[in-house]
């Protein structure tokens, strides 16, 4: 073997090595919409806790940004204040002083990690930015309990033994209060950043690789995985017979035929056992913001669909649990073969609703 090719065998592994070290053109673009999406995400809402009530049927809502409470902070602290909560003020947070810059520095080290290119440094991003959202939650949970539990014990009301420390996510009830703590829009963006980081990682590890020769399957199921997350809160919630109760009447829900539902665009769900007890909640609670109807279809009981899509028929004969003697059917030509057996008169939504 000659000089020159001695020298250029020697060099053609280190050229390969060094090509391997570097990402992939869909690993950079994933890492500037990692970066896009924290920088949005510091004026959005990160998470929220809803507080929903017979006295409230509104709701009631904390906002927390990254530097900043929002929602109906004061009318919050006023209730607390009978049960000797603390009263909440964005001053009395040092974090909202710090995850500002923590979020820029995440969002920078994304854009510095596309910029590099080395699949060193997106493994320390990844690392790095899992571990922050871990003591994040810590955090997070730590001041729900401190918040919850350290109590003025002078307060007006106080119960024996009763703690208030709200679900770090979930629902909780609290005394005459349910209590839902969820991410919102900022929140979710954050999570998306962190599973396109996650994607890069997996995709240069080479874990995605091995299901390259499937990629129709691949895409379909990663297709199916995101239209499920994104899709998990919507719909109808499925109403369990002679367990759930009306939310009007109180009375037991037995009958699937007549049974509706109301859901509020922040995902409170209200369960009736008639027709009528859900119009007189909706007339009553005229104030209390957008919400989605649902009714039972009379020829599929365990079908709830949206109110209105459905044909309906009123008649004494059709004999509801509580008096509203009013069906839905989701063909109109089995509305008008029962409302002619029932003698029962068609109506639409807009009639009953109005």
């Amino acid at each position: 073997m000659c000089k020159e090719e001695f020298i250029i065998a020697s060099f053609k592994p280190i050229q390969m090595t060094t090509s391997t070290s570097k990402i992939r053109p869909v690993s950079r673009l994933l890492l500037f919409l990692s970066a896009a999406l924290l920088v949005i995400s510091l004026f959005l809402p990160i998470w929220r806790i809803d507080l929903d009530a017979p006295q409230y049927p509104e709701g009631l809502n904390l906002l927390i940004y990254a530097d900043k409470l929002g929602g109906n902070v004061e009318i919050i602290n006023g209730l607390n204040h009978y049960i000797g909560m603390k009263t909440l003020h964005t001053d009395d947070f040092i974090e909202f002083k710090v995850l500002p810059y923590c979020i820029l520095f995440f969002a920078a080290f994304s854009l510095l990690s596309m910029a590099l290119g080395t699949k060193r440094i997106l493994y320390v991003l990844l690392s790095l930015f899992i571990l922050f959202g871990v003591v994040s939650m810590i955090d997070f949970w730590r001041w729900e309990y401190n918040y919850g539990h350290n109590l003025d014990p002078n307060a007006a009301i106080i119960v024996p033994g009763m703690a208030y420390q709200p679900p770090l996510i979930g629902f909780k009830q609290l005394l005459n209060f349910g209590a839902y703590s969820i991410p919102d829009k900022g929140g979710w963006l954050f999570i998306l950043s962190g599973v396109c980081m996650l994607l890069a990682t997996l995709l240069e590890t080479g874990i995605l690789n091995k299901f390259g020769k499937k990629k129709g399957i691949t895409t379909a199921a990663f297709a199916a995985l995101v239209f499920g997350v994104s899709c998990s809160s919507a719909g109808p919630e499925p109403i369990s017979l002679n367990k759930d109760n009306c939310d009007y009447c109180k009375m037991t829900i037995s009958d699937s035929r007549f049974a509706t539902e109301l859901k509020t665009d922040k995902g409170r769900v209200y369960k009736f056992d008639d027709m009528s007890c859900m119009l007189n909640y909706k007339k009553e609670n005229s104030n209390a913001g957008s919400a989605t109807y649902y009714v039972s279809d009379y020829l599929s009981p365990n079908a709830l669909l949206v109110a209105d899509s459905l044909f309906y028929i009123s008649g004494d004969a059709l004999a509801s649990p509580m008096g509203g003697n009013v069906a839905a059917f989701s063909n109109p030509d089995s509305a008008q073969v029962y409302a002619m057996r029932f003698s029962a008169q068609p109506l639409t939504w807009s009639m009953l609703s109005q």
